[in-house]
């Protein structure tokens, strides 16, 4: 059955820090959400965190927003989640399953959760970490844990095991979602969708493309490819002189 835009019962949230690109996709109602990381911001050239944030937070005050902490220390991620969360109530303190170190993070974040930090659970990759982080947020705040299905992918990993114990597992707890992370393509929007993930985060030229899924068939993209191939062909003004035998001939 071919899917289309309007049969999607996942939410879609913009993954990225670009703040002009953040604002073109707050245009769209459908964009439910945005997600930001560390590697993002400084591809974005941020070099002031809360100030950025805090203009973000004001620019878009009616949607999901995550922010991570900068830390490798237990003691200061404790605190800078607890400023993050000050940035407005749409705010999501994203925190990794461990430390740099290996030294898993789940207390911290139960502790945050069951204080009233929204926390979005971040770099998880298997079934102990979903285990785990789904217990770790039970019960608490509003919550996610990000499954980072498009990293586990591109490693040649199957991705869905994980996945699917997230959902399985939020199902059972009413105050978390899962989100699929690392978004490579559009069919990994209609993966998410599939597998009961409440939500999926995507970069914007990923997004941009999903309202015209559906819209052709296998064949009519085959007819589209040829042409384009013989456009290019004329455009680019190639040609094959004939063989010395083919003269001949």
């Amino acid at each position: 059955m071919r899917v289309t835009f309007d049969m999607l019962k996942v939410k879609l949230f913009t993954d990225g820090a670009d703040k002009a690109q953040i604002m073109e996709m707050a245009r769209h109602g459908h964009i439910a959400g945005f997600t930001t990381n560390p590697s993002l911001l400084r591809k974005a050239g941020v070099t002031d965190y809360a100030a950025y944030a805090r203009d973000l937070v004001a620019a878009v005050p009616d949607r999901p927003i995550s922010f991570e902490v900068i830390a490798d220390d237990v003691a200061e991620m404790r605190r800078q989640a607890r400023l993050i969360a000050e940035w407005g109530p749409n705010v999501y303190v994203k925190l990794p399953v461990s430390t740099t170190r290996g030294e898993p993070l789940y207390p911290l974040v139960r502790e945050l959760s069951q204080a009233g930090v929204k926390v979005n659970l971040t770099a998880v990759f298997d079934l102990p970490q979903v285990d785990a982080g789904v217990a770790a947020l039970a019960g608490g705040a509003p919550a996610c844990i990000s499954v980072f299905a498009g990293r586990l992918a591109d490693m040649g990993l199957d991705y869905a095991p994980a996945v699917r114990r997230a959902v399985d597992l939020a199902r059972a707890t009413a105050n978390v979602e899962v989100i699929w992370a690392s978004t490579r393509e559009v069919w990994n929007v209609i993966e998410a969708d599939r597998l009961g993930c409440h939500i999926i985060t995507a970069p914007a030229d990923v997004l941009k493309k999903l309202p015209g899924i559906g819209s052709r068939s296998a064949a009519e993209l085959s007819l589209d490819a040829v042409r384009a191939f013989r456009a290019d062909v004329e455009a680019a003004g190639l040609t094959l002189p004939a063989s010395g035998r083919e003269a001949v001939a």
